[in-house]
């Protein structure tokens, strides 16, 4: 009788819920439409319905994450469902660590503008934000987050930011090493020991990198490796932290085995599709000596790209060592599994929103239908880095099957045109204003145009110039320029109105050359008499009508701020082809670039740069022609043409130029502010100068300098300070220039 009575009041209770749908409709929804909030219900009007499928529908519609509360209104079976929507989140901000650092917010926040308010969302971002102080090596931050209600309805979320502090190693210790020096580990770790003034440049601060704890101990025995200790074993470190003082001691327990000679090398190929001869010739291994998993990995480099440049872009080059523990030798087997020829099926170009496709194209040395090269692809990275008309540029490879991939190329724009109103000041020209318009790629068509007018106390100048690097595509480059100027030298001045056109055709990837035609007439004003007591001729006005063939090696990666690769030119200026001038000048210039982040950690870059200028031959050369140094380019810290031999003129030294100079650069630039684009560099200058030989005059400076690349293009500021300074020098602690490659 229970169990009835109990079925008839449950059966009531249900019917009693129960209700037919009669309309349907919706309050309060922005983020869905009508249409979709209907399809996502189970139910339409007409059916019959309870309140189990109501919180069933309000449930899903809970599962957007639009809202922050539903409700159902039911008038006589017509339904109402309301809604809250959760607040957008208009403003977003750091305070107290990266404030207003934009990559930060994007990379490690997460939470974007316009994003609905979600609270663990932001419980990750606060995560998140600990999580990369940590990799930092600091430990007990605080992060709060706090909420502005704007009067426009959307929220405005400030993460405070209370950075903990550094560990840092007072005392670093490693037991069971004997065979190696373990102060030489500093060269390949992270965490390093508290040296004394370890805020120095160049010296340890002791700073603990949490990030770094784990790889460290690899890194010590990649080192071993590099000197044959194949069984070397390295624990982790073991951390002994005073969370008082913020400082730590840490140890390492080694166990180095056996140093291992090679015994022999050899080639494994699952498929052969080179002769093993070959690959042999490029392997720098010896039996006999110690093995030097750093020369191994450099081998298989060259292997890789050897067999890559036969179109196997899938190639994979495994080690296989095998060793002999009884008389601690290894049999090196370089594994080689190239996998399938791949073809590029199509280049697509991407970020030039306003450089031409085919500028981008025509320096590609691989195509849609090409076979893949691997040494294509690098010059291809490099040939758009030295145009100079984007910051950055990338080349991705999409595998579409074994056989086949797209090349994705990538880059950033940089601003290569400016509209310059502005002025300064220079060691020699003192204070400066110039004027000009510029783009050296002109409607994102490669070609360069500029309009220039500047002055200073020392000079004046005017110029129009225009130029190809690739007229009409080919390899044929061509220019042509106009030139006014008015330069002040030390003692004379000179006015010159100057044509200049010419020619050129790029050989190879690297190699180009070019053949230029200049004419100009030359006038000399407020000459000091004592010159012209002996050198009458040198300044009278002439004329000079000359051609240049020039030849240039260039392999660098990058126009501006090159890390790597050299360049070189050759060139002779024939004088005398009609005008007045006669000789013969010969120039010769080289760079060598070379980044060395992979060796130190960090993006610093190591520039050695020479100039060599000689006059061959003269049967007239006018004293605005022979050969000066000083000043950017040659020998910072004297002022620009002052270095020079000199006579002594009536009681008077007065400097009357070279037949011959050689100077040479050694600079390391350093980053400083990465986001403004901004470098620091050191430098140390020594040139040679003299009229029969070099030996005659040597000076030297020394210093250091801003980089930056500018909103008008990059700028060089330097502070010198010469070296050998000779009683009648001029000498120049500042000088800056723009618009030159670093």
């Amino acid at each position: 009788m229970k169990i009835f009575l109990a079925s008839i009041l449950t059966l009531l209770s249900i019917n009693a819920s129960a209700f037919v749908v009669k309309s349907i409709s919706y309050e309060g929804m922005v983020h869905i439409s009508e249409p979709v909030a209907l399809r996502m219900l189970d139910f339409e009007v007409g059916n019959e319905v309870d309140d189990k499928i109501i919180d069933e529908a309000v449930k899903k519609y809970f599962k957007q994450d639009y809202f922050s509360d539903i409700w159902v209104e039911n008038s006589g079976g017509n339904i109402t469902f309301k809604f809250k929507e959760k607040p957008i989140i208009s403003q977003v901000e750091l305070k107290g660590w990266k404030e207003g650092d934009e990559e930060t917010l994007k990379s490690v926040v997460q939470i974007k503008k316009g994003s609905l308010y979600n609270q663990q969302k932001l419980d990750a971002a606060k995560k998140r934000i600990i999580e990369a102080i940590n990799q930092d090596g600091k430990i007990d931050s605080v992060v709060e987050v706090t909420e502005e209600h704007l009067d426009n309805g959307s929220i405005k979320v400030t993460f405070i930011v209370n950075e903990g502090e550094k560990i840092v190693i007072e005392k670093l210790q490693y037991s069971g090493v004997s065979g190696l020096d373990s102060d030489d580990f500093d060269s390949v770790i992270a965490n390093k020991e508290h040296e004394f003034m370890g805020w120095l440049w160049g010296r340890n601060d002791g700073k603990m990198s949490l990030a770094d704890l784990e790889y460290d101990p690899l890194r010590i025995r990649d080192y071993y490796m590099q000197y044959g200790y194949l069984d070397s074993v390295v624990s982790t470190p073991f951390v002994r932290a005073n969370f008082d003082h913020y400082i730590a001691d840490m140890s390492y327990q080694v166990e180095e085995g056996a140093v291992y000679t090679i015994n022999s090398v050899s080639i494994s190929q699952t498929k052969k599709v080179v002769d093993d001869e070959k690959i042999k010739e490029i392997i720098t291994l010896v039996n006999g000596e110690v093995f030097n998993i750093k020369t191994f990995r450099e081998n298989a480099d060259k292997i890789k790209t050897l067999i890559a440049d036969l179109s196997y872009a899938y190639v994979q080059v495994m080690p296989d060592l095998k060793k002999n523990k009884e008389n601690n030798t290894v049999d090196v087997i370089f594994k080689i599994v190239p996998g399938d020829k791949v073809k590029i099926r199509d280049v697509v170009i991407s970020g030039n929103t306003r450089t031409l496709d085919r500028i981008i194209r025509r320096e590609l040395y691989l195509g849609p239908g090409d076979m893949y090269s691997l040494t294509d692809l690098k010059d291809s990275r490099n040939s758009l880095g030295r145009l100079g008309y984007f910051d950055s540029n990338t080349i991705e490879e999409k595998r579409v099957d074994n056989q086949t991939m797209d090349l994705i190329v990538k880059v950033k724009e940089a601003p290569t045109g400016n509209v310059q109103v502005g002025g300064g000041y220079g060691s020699y020209g003192g204070i400066l204003v110039s004027l000009g318009v510029n783009d050296s790629n002109v409607w994102g068509s490669g070609i360069n145009v500029g309009v220039s007018a500047e002055k200073s106390e020392m000079t004046q100048n005017a110029s129009f110039n225009i130029s190809n690097p690739r007229l009409n595509d080919t390899d044929f480059s061509g220019n042509f320029a106009v030139t006014k100027s008015m330069y002040e030298y030390i003692g004379y001045s000179v006015d010159t109105d100057g044509i200049s056109a010419g020619v050129g055709h790029k050989f190879s990837r690297h190699i180009s050359g070019f053949l230029g035609y200049n004419y100009s007439q030359n006038s000399y004003y407020n000459i000091d008499e004592t010159y012209t007591a002996l050198y009458e001729r040198y300044f009278e006005s002439y004329s000079k009508s000359s051609i240049t063939p020039t030849f240039s090696f260039d392999n660098t990666d990058d126009y501006y701020l090159p890390r790597e690769g050299m360049t070189f030119t050759q060139s002779l200026e024939k004088a005398g082809i009609g005008g007045d001038a006669d000789f013969l000048k010969s120039r010769s210039t080289f760079g060598k670039f070379t980044g060395l982040e992979e060796y130190i950690g960090f993006d610093a870059i190591l520039r050695y740069k020479a100039r060599y200028y000689s006059i061959l031959n003269s049967d007239y050369l006018p004293i605005n022609e022979k050969l000066f140094m000083g000043g950017l380019g040659s020998v910072r810290g004297y002022e620009s043409y002052s270095i020079s031999p000199t006579e002594v003129i009536n009681g008077v030294t007065k400097r009357t130029g070279g037949k011959q100079t050689f100077s040479n650069n050694l600079e390391l630039s350093l980053p400083l502010v990465p986001k403004a684009k901004m470098r620091m560099v050191a430098f140390a200058d020594w040139g040679f100068i003299g009229e029969e030989s070099m030996n005659e005059f040597s000076r030297g400076g020394f210093g250091a300098g801003l980089e930056w690349f500018s909103p008008v293009g990059p700028i060089q500021l330097m502070f010198a300070n010469p070296l050998n300074e000779q009683p009648g020098d001029r000498t120049a602690e500042f000088e800056f220039t723009m618009g030159q490659r670093f």
